[in-house]
């Protein structure tokens, strides 16, 4: 039987920006119209990438602020996150730097994979420059930038599938890393100094 290799993603940004309507698009193929906003919603879904099946375990999270004080609790969790702006809403991207922050500070780690994510781009009414956005991914974050519209499916894979390539990158830098401390912490296992005592 062939295993299936599980990514733990998770879906950040402010409320009201698309969250739950682009993971509910990628699980059950629907766009959903009304706005409800989330406390915490977990989803699997079995998925092939490049070749290998992948069991995604997707958290849906709470944008609203009164919910903060469970986002530490989701970040120590996840191994990739994706960083959901919404096209129409220049304040959601300014968000995006509080939840980067944070999960950098979470997992103590400045190379958490990420990926940034402008949804409803489907909607004439855009107050985001796409190649300001491009820049800041670029730039600033170091992370790949996807345009979505929950609404026609256009890039929702692509958001989700991006992500679990940048997770896969993670891993083997992690597994590469754990190989070589191994490999120092043996040859370097006498080089702790004993300290003489001297009695006159």
């Amino acid at each position: 039987m062939n295993d299936m290799t599980e990514y733990k993603l998770v879906v950040v940004g402010a409320g009201g920006v698309g969250k739950s309507a682009l993971t509910i698009q990628l699980i059950q193929n629907h766009f959903v119209e009304e706005y409800d906003p989330t406390i915490e919603d977990s989803y699997r879904k079995q998925v092939v990438i490049d070749g290998e099946t992948c069991l995604l375990d997707i958290l849906d999270t709470a944008g609203q602020e009164e919910y903060s004080a469970m986002r530490d609790q989701y970040m120590r969790t996840g191994e990739g996150f994706l960083l959901v702006f919404a096209l129409n809403n220049a304040k959601s991207l300014d968000d995006i730097e509080t939840y980067r922050e944070q999960i950098k500070r979470v997992k103590d780690s400045d190379n958490v994979p990420m990926i940034l994510v402008g949804n409803k781009s489907d909607l004439q009414s855009r107050t985001v420059d796409p190649k300001h956005v491009a820049d800041i991914a670029a730039k600033r974050y170091g992370v790949p930038y996807v345009e979505t519209s929950a609404k026609t499916r256009a890039g929702v894979e692509d958001a989700f599938f991006q992500l679990v390539r940048e997770i896969r990158v993670a891993r083997e830098k992690n597994a590469t890393k754990s190989k070589s401390k191994s490999k120092s912490k043996s040859s370097s296992g006498k080089s702790e100094k004993k300290k003489m005592c001297v009695i006159f």
